[in-house]
């Protein structure tokens, strides 16, 4: 759907461009000397800095795109995957996070070797490296630049290329300092653009009475009954932590952010930022594809709801800053995966052949952002090619992989019991259940309707896991190191932090997301 762009389209495009690389180069001449400020910023954020920097890296264009889609087609149910987020940024912020800092780790696969050693070290290496270049850069990649090229009527690949040259450039010279500073950029273009487009479509039905109104009932409602085929209110409730738990409390390019702040208490009010912040997510990204189901349902899909709705109703000039938005989406999403690559590859696989200084990092990580990007092309040259969906090809290695990561990382801070081989047994073995699971389900082996919705299958999996890690680890003689690290009551005891006041922002929070439930019930 190529768009009609003026003038000053063009100029507001170029201006985001300019200040982007402008924010982002800036930042190399401010580092200070250190291996670690590329990968952790020398651990100095705040906590605004890493709200927004957390908010652009999971507002990426399937936020955009996605979030519109599933307004425009199911209503607010969609909502549930951005209001429930906040239970599990709270078990980052006030369980995990201070049992990470504890251990002084810098990469998710490092707490994994001080628990359970080597061996499940080595399956998060691999696994972090491969859901980072296929996830976070390589689908992203290729459904920004499918989103670009149809916008500007540019060649796929040339979109793709673009896009990668624009996000390795600021990330490789300035690390993840400049990630952060550009992501507060660019969430205050994504946020201010989504609210004028749902203005202008609140506007356009002829306010809030009229679009309550003009939608069928069930789009209201946050929890379908338990017949419903895909959305039913038990798959949500018990499906979605399943995945929630690793996305949020273990996945590199989340946590490594709240690991970068400057203490504790700086990590977990990012963490409640950004649960505050995913209030609005569902009014100004999934409410617009219902403005777009109201005013364009008989013209528009699913697929382009949030397209259809941008051409339809931004005047010339705003087009270009929701145009701005959607880039800044993809960028910043992109260069968040390059960053997290980049830290894993550089600490826990160059780093174990070879002993480098912080200038050695340095320039190691700089390079490997560099190459990073050269593979994120060729896998999104790869899924252009496949046929495919973005969303499935992303979102199926996720639920896949998720139950025995979640498994692994609860249990890690949770239980002292928890053996390495009940670990090892639960990745190794559970990670080739779970795949082979995936792949009947999405060929419909043995025949179609055998397998449940794939949330629900998550919850099968997640309890098999963790049934058959518990009865291993009681069978099994715990790893005699491990009992050196701390359990999750001795890291709270010796925390040293008075928190009572992140809990009563926590406490507030829970008080308005059950207002929001109860206004949707």
């Amino acid at each position: 759907m190529k768009l009609s762009l003026g003038i000053i389209d063009y100029v507001v495009l170029l201006a985001y461009l300019v200040l982007l690389l402008v924010i982002g180069f800036y930042l190399s001449k401010k580092e200070t000397k250190g291996g670690s400020d590329i990968f952790l910023g020398g651990r100095t954020l705040r906590w605004w800095q890493i709200g927004f920097s957390l908010f652009s890296a999971n507002a990426g264009p399937m936020m955009l795109i996605g979030a519109a889609s599933i307004g425009f087609s199911q209503g607010v149910v969609g909502s549930n995957f951005e209001w429930l987020a906040w239970i599990f940024l709270l078990l980052l912020a006030m369980f995990f996070l201070p049992h990470y800092m504890a251990t002084k780790i810098s990469t998710m696969p490092q707490f994994l070797k001080l628990r359970f050693g080597t061996r499940a070290y080595n399956f998060l290496v691999i696994y972090s490296l491969i859901s980072i270049l296929l996830v976070w850069l390589g689908s992203a990649l290729y459904a920004g630049g499918l989103i670009v090229s149809q916008i500007f009527d540019w060649p796929l690949m040339f979109s793709v290329v673009l896009v990668t040259i624009i996000a390795t450039s600021f990330t490789a010279v300035g690390g993840l300092k400049a990630v952060v500073r550009t992501g507060i950029f660019q969430s205050v273009i994504i946020i201010v653009s989504s609210i004028v487009l749902a203005w202008l479509g609140l506007k356009r039905i002829g306010g809030i009475d009229a679009f309550a109104k003009a939608v069928p009932d069930h789009y209201w409602k946050l929890f379908r009954p338990a017949s419903d085929p895909e959305y039913s209110w038990i798959a949500i409730l018990a499906g979605y932590p399943v995945v929630a738990v690793y996305y949020w409390c273990a996945d590199q390019t989340i946590v490594q952010k709240v690991l970068a702040a400057r203490d504790l208490k700086e990590g977990q009010y990012g963490a409640l930022f950004l649960a505050v912040l995913k209030i609005i997510m569902p009014l100004i990204f999934i409410f617009p594809g219902i403005m777009c189901f109201v005013l364009f349902k008989d013209t528009a899909q699913a697929d382009n709801a949030y397209i259809t709705l941008v051409k339809q109703l931004m005047p010339h000039g705003l087009l270009g800053l929701c145009l701005a938005a959607l880039i800044a989406a993809l960028i910043d999403t992109v260069s968040s995966g390059l960053n997290s690559f980049s830290t894993v590859f550089t600490l826990d696989v160059a780093g174990r052949f070879r002993e480098m200084d912080d200038a050695a990092k340095r320039r190691m990580g700089r390079w490997i952002t560099l190459v990073a990007g050269g593979l994120a092309i060729g896998i999104a040259f790869l899924f252009s090619r496949s046929g495919k969906g973005f969303f499935e090809l992303s979102q199926g290695m996720v639920s896949i992989l998720a139950p025995p990561l979640s498994v692994v990382f609860l249990a890690g801070i949770t239980w002292k019991r928890m053996s390495s081989l009940a670990a090892e047994i639960v990745l190794y073995g559970g990670g080739l259940v779970c795949l082979a699971v995936g792949i009947c389900n999405v060929l419909n082996f043995p025949y179609p309707g055998f397998w449940p919705h794939f949330l629900i299958l998550s919850v099968y999996l997640f309890i098999g896991l963790l049934v058959v890690g518990v009865v291993v680890s009681l069978l099994s003689a715990p790893r005699g190191d491990t009992a050196s690290l701390p359990s999750l009551l001795e890291t709270d005891k010796n925390r040293g932090t008075d928190l009572r006041r992140v809990w009563v922002g926590w406490a507030l929070l829970a008080l308005v997301m059950a207002l929001i439930y109860w206004v949707f019930r």
